[in-house]
């Protein structure tokens, strides 16, 4: 098992040695930085040839979030842990439930903060896992894992298929490669480490931006977005409170205190705020407004329909 192991991993991209670091002991600080920058601009032409499959990836997050699915990311080491910080900032950017992006990691919580042994080996604990968090068809499941083998992973999205959730598959090997049956895989191929098969650079680094762009565009889909601010933030901390305000003001044109006012009269509700002011309204009549526009602040102030 652990002769073949190492054939599988010598096979994958992201375990090759990079030419361009042969010399990475000899070089100097500096030398290195730039080497490493250099490396990592490529993360973003790579990412951006994955758009399509990215765009697909959205379409079944918005379905779900529509239908009262979820998103819940699995995955392992740093993967696992990029699938849990997109998650935790959800709520505090978007407004939603903490329940509505979930991240796990295997491992559990204790692997946040320190690796755990042989959990990224373990298939049955994903399983477990998956039957955990109630995952059922309207959900939306996404692995994570740089090498596309890791077991958890892969064991993860396989049981979320058999209960009938959609999966998304992000991973830094190739496209050619794929092997495992999901509804979309996402494939951005950033070639060799710097530092042979250290995937929580260039790897990570891709893997962020995609989780960064199927969260934010499915939000902005679902109406938590006016012009190119969030209005769904929870005022959960003093700089939020602040951020509201300026929001308001830059959103409706007033000023800092009749953006405090309003926001007052509403419970600090940005969206009801903003439409109160741009349409002249009530706050039970903003309040009707967003709601007929399925949370739309662009069609509430004009009073139109949804615009799903």
């Amino acid at each position: 098992m652990p002769k073949e192991l190492s054939e599988s991993l010598a096979r994958l991209l992201t375990e090759q040695r990079n030419p361009a670091s042969m010399t990475l002991d000899r070089m100097t600080t500096e030398e290195i930085l730039r080497l490493i920058n250099a490396q990592d601009k490529l993360v973003p032409l790579a990412v951006e040839k994955e758009i399509p499959y990215i765009t697909k990836g959205v379409d079944l997050l918005v379905h779900s979030f529509r239908n009262g699915g979820r998103l819940l990311y699995f995955g392992a080491g740093t993967s696992g842990r990029l699938g849990v910080v997109d998650a935790s900032e959800c709520p505090p950017t978007f407004g939603t439930d903490p329940s509505l992006v979930v991240g796990v990691i295997a491992g559990g919580n204790a692997a946040m903060f320190k690796s755990q042994e042989g959990a990224e080996d373990n298939p049955a604990q994903a399983r477990r896992d998956v039957d955990a968090h109630k995952v059922t068809s309207v959900d939306t499941v996404c692995g994570i894992a740089a090498s596309r083998r890791t077991p958890y992973v892969v064991a993860a999205v396989t049981r979320a298929k058999e209960l009938g959730a959609k999966t998304i598959y992000i991973t830094t090997n190739p496209r050619s490669e794929f092997d495992i049956d999901v509804d979309v895989a996402i494939c951005p191929e950033v070639g060799p480490e710097v530092l042979m098969g250290s995937t929580r650079m260039k790897s990570g680094t891709a893997q962020k931006l995609v989780l960064n762009m199927l969260t934010t565009t499915a939000m902005v889909r679902l109406g938590k977005v006016y012009e190119n601010m969030m209005v769904d933030l929870q005022l959960t901390n003093q700089k939020l409170v602040e951020r509201s305000k300026r929001i308001v003001m830059m959103a409706a044109g007033v000023d800092y205190d009749r953006a405090s006012e309003v926001l007052a009269q509403c419970d600090g509700h940005v969206k009801s705020a903003i439409v109160m002011i741009k349409a002249n309204v009530s706050f039970e009549e903003a309040q009707r407004r967003i709601q007929a526009a399925d949370g739309f602040v662009r069609g509430a102030i004009g009073g139109q329909q949804s615009q799903s």
